[in-house]
Formats: C-alpha cells, structure tokens, sequence
C-alpha cells in the first residue's frame, strides 16, 4: 500500500464534494432560465433534493462500509458523481434536473462518508492534523469553483458542457481508489464497534452534539453572508459574492495551519480558542456599527471556525478508535443537520424580526460549543489517547 498516493486521492475527493455541492447553486439562476422560468420555490427544490440525497446517503453507506470494506464505496461516490453531473448535463426537463441532483447528492454522501475514516486508518499517530488537512481542500475547492465558473460564465461556456467536463475529475479518481489497494477502517488491534456499542458511550453522544454546533456556526454565516451582506450592511451583490469566496478561503487557510496550531497548543485548546473567536466574530457582525468591520468579522468567521469541523472528528476518532465509518457517517449526519437547521432557523428569526438579529442569535452555537468542549477536555484528561 501507497499511504501518500491514497491520501492524495481523498484530498482529490474532497475537492470533489466541493465542486459537486457548489455547481448547483452557481447555475441555479440559469436552470431557472432554461427550463421555463422556474418560480424560487422549484429552485429552491434542486440544492434541496442534492442535500437530502446526500444525509441519507451518509447514514446509510457508514454501516455497510465497515461490513464491507471501503473501497466499494470510494468508487462507487466517484461513478454516482459523475453519473449525476452527466444527467445533470444533459437534463431536458425539471423532473430530470431533480433526479440529477439526487443521485450527485448520494454521490458525495458516500464520499462525505467514506474519505475521513479512510484518513483517520492511515493516519493514527495524528489524526486530528490529517483531519484538517483533508478538510481544507474541501474549502479550496469552493474557491476553485467559484473561479472556474465565473471564467466560464465571461467566456459564454455553455453550462451543459462545463458541468459535463467536470464529471471527468470524479471518473479518473474513481479509477485511482480502484486500482489501489486501501486500508481497513478500524486497526487490526482493536475490535470494531458496531451502532449498538457507540450508542452506549457518552464521548460519541458530546461529539455529536459538537459537531452539531460546528455545523450551526459554519453554514449559520456561510449561508447568509452574502444576503446579510447586501441586504443589512448595503453592499453590491459582487461585493457578497467575494465575501463568501473570502470566507471559504479562510476556512480552507485555516485548515491547512491547523497541524502546526495542534502541535503547539493541543487540540483542545484550539477548538476552545476558535469557539470563543467565533462567539466574539458573530457579536460583532450583528452588532457592529461600521459595515467594513460587520463584513469583516463575517469573513474571519471563517477562520475562526475553519479548524472545528476536522479538528472534531479527529478527536473524537483519537478516542474512539473502534468507532470505523459507522461512526463518522454518524457524526457527519448530525453535523449536516446543523449545517441544515441554524439557516432555516435564522430565515425564521430574520422574517419575525430582521436578519441582523438572526446573526446575532447565531451566537449561541459557539457558546454551546464552548461549553461542551470544556466538559469533554476535563472529561478525556482523565484517560489517554487510545492510538491505532
């Protein structure tokens, strides 16, 4: 086995999650356009249906790999990617459009799923670095993409052909985890625990209540940055649009530092450090007086956040080492439903009273999750790391 050739795989993975998942909010204007002036409610329907399809997806597959080995379901994200990107391509009609999503959703769940434990075995001795490593191509990839479509967009490319051309990235690393012999999820030293056995323990039940609030902080601004941006601060919808481009570029930097943050200060303290960043980033953006310091603080929430989602997972794979992919499609489940639930909830508060008080009360998830982080670090003092 080639442990680099195959992380570099899951990175490659990871970047193509990212493209996937933001394809079709770049386009979704156009499909409205194409397909006979879709009202916002049908378009709302496409990133919907993607999204759907990928948390079951998550919930589903993480079980089944640990029964049957992960190579079956790296390839298989990669072939359902590219099976959706090339329906999407070539959909004639709005039932099709729905169909292509779904199946691009289920395509990276599975991948969502499969690509951190695969890290998390080839990685034992610093699972929490190679977390973040792996997760920052992720933001990389956002920023790639909304480069790549924005040159094709000024250069008239026809969507169908882009999107089609993107299915070839997820097709030539399908071959790649094909021909490449991949390691088992849980190390040979431990035995694997099953769902019966993770729901007896409580660290699982705190590190899914964390990464709740992960996902809440993250997509609770990263989805209404450019809304809140325009609609409360006053800016252009280019000047959004940059500071959603600005924010994914923070998170993946902040990724890509993480490792040499983790080995001065330890995880623990870094994840406590950044909830507190983000409590103050969230403060001052709904409350600031100076829009350039609001958007500024909604940027660097970004960063502020960058290293929590990763740095969580490793932790908790540190701790629970028998956990396998039932355990991460588990905790990326729940994360999802967080990622889910802190927009809609804030689409809520800022229809009852304004999106400023929306971004205001969205500070609750990074004091939640500074309280749980301090409970779980006095907690796992009391035992060591279990490795392998």
């Amino acid at each position: 086995m080639k442990p680099a050739r195959v992380v570099w795989l899951c990175n490659g993975g990871m970047l193509c999650i990212a493209f996937v998942g933001s394809l079709i909010p770049v386009y979704l204007t156009t499909f409205g356009e194409t397909f006979g002036g879709l009202s916002e409610h049908e378009l709302g329907r496409i990133p919907a249906t993607m999204f759907i399809g990928a948390f079951l997806s998550i919930l589903i597959s993480g079980p089944l790999a640990d029964r049957f080995g992960a190579k079956r379901f790296a390839v298989g994200g990669m072939v359902l990617c590219a099976l959706g990107l090339l329906c999407l391509s070539q959909a004639s009609s709005y039932p099709f459009l729905l169909v292509a999503s779904a199946i691009l959703g289920l395509g990276a769940g599975v991948l969502d799923m499969i690509l951190s434990p695969i890290v998390s075995a080839l990685s034992a001795d610093n699972r929490v670095s190679a977390m973040n490593r792996l997760h920052a191509f992720y933001c990389l990839g956002v920023v790639g993409i909304v480069l790549i479509t924005s040159l094709c967009l000024y250069f008239n490319i026809h969507w169908r052909l882009v999107i089609a051309l993107f299915a070839l990235m997820p097709l030539s690393l399908g071959i790649g985890f094909l021909t490449s012999p991949l390691p088992p999820l849980v190390h040979p030293d431990h035995e694997r625990y099953g769902l019966r056995k993770l729901i007896r323990r409580p660290r699982f039940y705190a590190a899914m209540l964390m990464i709740a609030c992960v996902g809440a902080i993250e997509e609770g601004m990263g989805q209404w940055l450019p809304a809140y941006s325009e609609s409360v601060l006053g800016y252009s919808k280019s000047t959004g649009a940059m500071a959603l481009a600005g924010f994914a570029l923070c998170m993946g930097t902040g990724r890509l530092l993480a490792p040499y943050a983790i080995q001065r200060f330890g995880a623990y303290a870094l994840v406590l450090v950044c909830g507190i960043s983000c409590a103050i980033l969230y403060s001052v953006a709904a409350w600031a007086n100076t829009p350039a310091i609001a958007l500024s603080a909604c940027v660097l929430v970004g960063l502020g956040c960058s290293v929590l989602w990763p740095t969580t997972l490793g932790m908790t794979a540190d701790r629970i080492p028998q956990g396998g992919a039932t355990m991460f499609s588990f905790m990326a489940g729940v994360g999802n439903l967080g990622c889910i639930l802190a927009p809609w909830s804030e689409g809520v508060i800022a229809n009852t009273w304004n999106l400023r008080v929306a971004i205001g009360v969205g500070t609750l998830a990074p004091i939640g999750l500074i309280l749980l982080v301090i409970c779980v670090w006095i907690s796992d003092a009391k035992r060591p790391i279990a490795h392998g």
